[in-house]
């Protein structure tokens, strides 16, 4: 096929998915996947750092020593060679087909991530979703009937489907079904990579997985009883037993106590760092925000960090905390947190509630909205729903739209009236980055006592704690010791007592 015929093709089904929209029959929405960057505009930029982690997920390794096809590649490799294809499936009620539409393009992002290729997408306008197929008899044999046309292997429902909605969805359509919860439990589990984060995702895996636990045939049965002629299995299998089902959920149970210890016993390290912290008195930066807005690069743009930058959603996990410095020297620390989005699973929420908290005691929370996203507002409004959940809606909060090299001038007018006081950035070109800053330094708190004092010279470290985390106004050096005039903590003044003047 040329490449023209392809344009055309892809044209046509443009049209095609984005006619008869409301119309009660499933209208065609798929479209690209907006919550993604185009390649061009997506790389990142010698401010990123060395981007080893992001090379070691790309990369290819091949098991030496075993010849079968499976067998000879890794999971990555396979994921890379074999893509799912998938069709989406929403229900939308009433006036709600913009933000139906939206969430469906980023279901489509969220299954880009997962590793699968989107074929089609269909909406269909309804009070509420079929409590027993989810889209009601006639519109599952439709959606039958475009599986097997597209031939799909997955259909992905932008919702949490009750249990018996899976299968009796399945049922109809003849390929796996799943929901949107389990397309970001998947890209969790792929982006781990510290213990926690790992022990984290596995727990809202399984807390998602214990009711949706299904057995079949002899997995259900119970043990035998009775006489072997009669159809028991005879002596020693007699007894209430214990169905396949059953085992399996005690099983899962006794795991999730297990992580539960598990993320319990990392609580006191990152508490003592914590603590650490704030004893020293060094003031926080949370950076938040929805995924894919470009944390990780604005914080390489803002430190040098070399932290994972990738275009793919919840490409960012586990918390990363960097240390840098005010243009006055005042130190302070940088954490980028686990991005959100809507509809976030709530096994999800609280599994990482312990990373969440990092925001909850932060000093300054920057929220990063993506200003070239279709619902910015959506963004902002999402994020601090979660923000209120882990308790840090009270906090200071510098709103920053990022991507500003994506965002026309009449677009900018809009975003201006929705946060008015908004810094517009781009973490790609270096727009706006120094003006970022600057703010930041002005909103960090400052120290609150005034000190004069005449520091030997032999507590060269109490200077140095002036210079690291206090202001210092005015260093003078004398025969006995260096007189200094600075605004410093509680806990520095304390120190500095002894030699006040």
């Amino acid at each position: 096929m040329t490449k023209a015929t392809d344009e055309t093709h892809s044209d046509e089904m443009l049209d095609r998915v984005l006619a008869n929209a409301e119309t009660r029959t499933a209208a065609r929405v798929f479209g690209g996947a907006q919550a993604l960057q185009n390649s061009s505009t997506a790389a990142f930029g010698d401010h990123d750092g060395n981007q080893w982690d992001l090379e070691d997920r790309h990369a290819l390794r091949r098991v030496v020593g075993l010849s079968t096809e499976l067998e000879d590649v890794t999971e990555v490799e396979y994921r890379q060679l074999r893509l799912e294809n998938v069709v989406l499936v929403g229900v939308y009620p009433q006036g709600a087909q913009s933000d139906a539409e939206n969430s469906l393009r980023e279901l489509a992002a969220l299954a880009e991530t997962a590793g699968a290729v989107v074929l089609d997408a269909v909406l269909q306008r309804r009070p509420h979703p079929d409590p027993a197929t989810y889209l009601g008899r006639g519109k599952a044999q439709e959606l039958k009937d475009l599986v097997a046309a597209t031939g799909a292997d997955t259909v992905i429902v932008d919702s949490e489907l009750a249990p018996s909605q899976r299968r009796a969805l399945e049922d109809v359509v003849k390929v796996k079904v799943i929901d949107r919860t389990t397309v970001i439990l998947d890209i969790f589990s792929q982006h781990a990579k510290s213990r926690e984060g790992k022990a984290q995702v596995e727990l809202a895996q399984l807390e998602y997985l214990l009711p949706r636990l299904r057995g079949w045939g002899d997995s259900m049965s119970r043990q035998a009883g009775g006489q072997v002629g009669a159809g028991g299995a005879g002596m020693g299998s007699r007894g209430p037993g214990e169905t396949k089902i059953e085992l399996d959920r005690r099983r899962i149970r006794t795991r999730m106590a297990l992580l539960r210890r598990q993320i319990r016993d990392f609580t006191p390290a990152r508490d003592a760092k914590r603590a650490e912290r704030k004893r020293n008195t060094i003031p926080s930066v949370a950076i938040t925000g929805y995924t894919n807005a470009g944390k990780s690069s604005l914080l390489n743009a803002l430190t040098s960090a070399g932290v994972l930058v990738e275009n793919a959603l919840f490409a960012t996990l586990d918390a990363t905390v960097r240390r840098t410095a005010t243009a006055d020297g005042r130190v302070y620390t940088f954490t980028d947190t686990v991005g959100f989005v809507r509809n976030l699973p709530h096994q999800l929420v609280e599994a990482f509630r312990s990373t969440l908290e990092e925001v909850a005691d932060a000093d300054i929370v920057l929220h990063i909205v993506d200003g070239a996203h279709p619902d910015p507002a959506g963004q902002l409004q999402t994020v601090r729903d979660v923000m209120g959940d882990v308790g840090a809606r009270d906090i200071p909060e510098i709103v920053v739209f990022n991507k500003a090299d994506l965002i026309p001038d009449d677009e900018r007018l809009v975003l201006q009236g929705l946060e008015s006081h908004a810094h517009f950035v781009s973490s790609r070109t270096g727009e706006g980055i120094e003006e970022l800053r600057l703010a930041i330094d002005e909103a960090l708190p400052k120290p609150a006592v005034e000190v004069h004092a005449r520091v030997p010279y032999d507590r060269g470290d109490l200077v140095a704690a002036v210079h690291e985390t206090g202001v210092l106004l005015s260093a003078e050096h004398g025969e006995d010791g260096t007189d200094i005039h600075a605004h410093v903590s509680e806990r520095l003044a304390a120190e500095l007592a002894p030699f006040a003047r």
